[in-house]
């Protein structure tokens, strides 16, 4: 049977996957081609391939049927891994039921609505702090002063993480997105590292500097217990169990680099959107009641992470495409959230945009993103400071962009601000 799906393998039109198509920005003209393609087309990628599954409908079918599509079958890389990077690397997000379910639930109740509201005025204190020296300079590169120190300060001092200490994580996670592209600058040793790099999440010497790092504070935390979450995930647990070291060290990294990039990200690019279309802002400013549709709307614009695999546990059709077990299916947000059967007008930038159902946080399903209440939180807070001080922004150049067919980053773009 395998041998016949191969045979019948419709090839992509575009190619989506070689991180320096995204030198220029995402590929939509590449996903546009994709999604108008009857069923779903095979996409090479090294030896072998993936499914590549681009329209609305079919991420959300995928997303909600693990059981099927397989988080943990394969990992959620685009490449393949060896049995020992598989379990040396495995997390939430690379985990499949009964284990996500169970780090889930021992970890959830501190990444609630309710938890997540407790620390917006920390949230607000820093957002106006930002703000208001964005408007002191009249401007600057919005990522070094805005976009990067909002997210990684929030979630540092939730985590307990010494604020003198978020130069440091921005400069890890930054690495990390390195080893998402084809531009890495670490030697394998950087940081001290002596684990192969193949054992390391992103592939990058820089996660080990993670794990020592969260290490440190576990081992601060089971010393001296505090009101953070380093504390609440040393401590916490659900049916009697705790997360192991190792357990615990990838939730660590996944937090830093999840917490910090993925809102940077957001916020980089609604920077630029803002910035390039000021009758949304001048509506957003006259229509306070239209934040959280805004905030929506700069997530589904933004699309911080553009892709997801998963590996078929078993003989499947989606889309009227015959996919074989052990082969890869790869959800890319980032042609769902311009899918036009779902978004009116979708490359257009709208604050009241009242249908918005993206998949910034993932397609829904057990795999929904945990932190999606703190990140929305924060994009609001940021947007109601720039009202209240009347903040205006401009675009003053291009933006650098960040050559991953992952995150959708941007290093630098310098906006005016009056």
């Amino acid at each position: 049977m395998v041998e016949a799906i191969v045979q019948k393998r419709p090839a992509s039109p575009a190619d989506i996957a070689s991180p320096a198509v995204y030198s220029d920005g995402i590929p939509h003209e590449g996903f546009a081609a994709i999604r108008g393609c009857e069923g779903l087309v095979w996409h090479p990628y090294e030896d072998n391939g993936f499914w590549a599954v681009t329209r609305h409908a079919e991420v959300r079918e995928v997303s909600k049927n693990p059981g099927v599509f397989s988080s943990a079958i394969g990992h959620t890389n685009l490449w393949d891994l060896e049995a020992d990077a598989l379990e040396a690397r495995r997390s939430l997000i690379d985990s499949d039921a009964p284990d996500h379910a169970r780090l889930r639930r021992v970890v959830s109740r501190v990444f609630t609505p309710r938890a997540a509201r407790s620390w917006e005025g920390t949230a607000r204190d820093i957002a106006a702090e930002l703000v208001d020296e964005f408007l002191e300079r009249g401007g600057g590169d919005w990522v070094e002063l805005v976009a990067a120190p909002l997210p990684i300060r929030v979630i540092l001092a939730i985590l307990g993480v010494p604020a003198e200490d978020a130069d440091y994580m921005v400069e890890l996670t930054n690495h990390l997105v390195e080893g998402t592209g084809d531009r890495p600058s670490l030697p394998d040793d950087a940081y001290g590292n002596v684990t192969p790099v193949h054992l390391l999440p992103f592939n990058s010497p820089a996660s080990h500097a993670l794990f020592e790092y969260g290490e440190r504070m576990r081992q601060l935390r089971i010393a001296e217990p505090a009101d953070d979450l380093v504390t609440g995930l040393v401590t916490a647990e659900a049916d009697g169990e705790r997360l192991t070291p190792s357990e615990y060290r990838n939730f660590f990294q996944l937090l830093v680099f999840a917490g910090n990039e993925t809102t940077r990200t957001a916020i980089a690019h609604g920077g630029m959107a803002l910035a390039d279309h000021p009758d949304q802002w001048n509506l957003l400013r006259q229509r306070s009641d239209l934040v959280e549709q805004a905030v929506d709307e700069v997530i589904r614009w933004a699309t911080p992470v553009m892709h997801m695999r998963r590996t078929a546990a078993c003989d499947t059709v989606l889309a009227g495409t015959q996919i074989a077990e052990g082969e890869k299916v790869v959800m890319w947000y980032a042609a769902a959230n311009r899918d036009p059967a779902v978004f009116d007008a979708p490359f257009r930038f709208d604050v009241s945009r009242a249908d918005n159902p993206h998949f910034a946080f993932g397609g829904g399903g057990p795999h929904f993103c945990l932190g999606a209440f703190l990140a929305r939180m924060e994009i609001q807070v940021l947007l109601e400071e720039m009202a209240k001080s009347d903040m205006s922004l401009e675009r003053r150049g291009e933006p650098v962009r960040i050559a991953s067919n992952f995150v959708h980053g941007v290093a630098s773009v310098e906006l005016g601000a009056a």
